[in-house]
């Protein structure tokens, strides 16, 4: 009965988590980007590179959160 009660918030905090590493790895992509283009005077390049790669990140860390999640350990 308990378990019951506790997987409503347990999919919340997936939820939560996937989110916060998706935005957070975006964010820091897309910043370092334009850190990178500010100092190499390369106006979209670095951006558009940054941004790919915090995406990239993003799913990687997403699934490694949710085949953890789901592995029980």
């Amino acid at each position: 009965m308990k378990n019951r009660k506790r997987q409503p918030f347990q999919a919340m905090a997936l939820v939560s988590i996937i989110l916060s590493q998706l935005a957070g790895s975006i964010l820091v992509g897309v910043f370092t980007g334009k850190w990178a283009d500010q100092r190499f005077a390369t106006e979209p390049l670095f951006l558009i590179i940054g941004l790919l790669l915090g995406l990239v990140a993003g799913i990687f860390a997403m699934l490694r959160t949710v085949h953890h999640f789901f592995s029980g350990d």
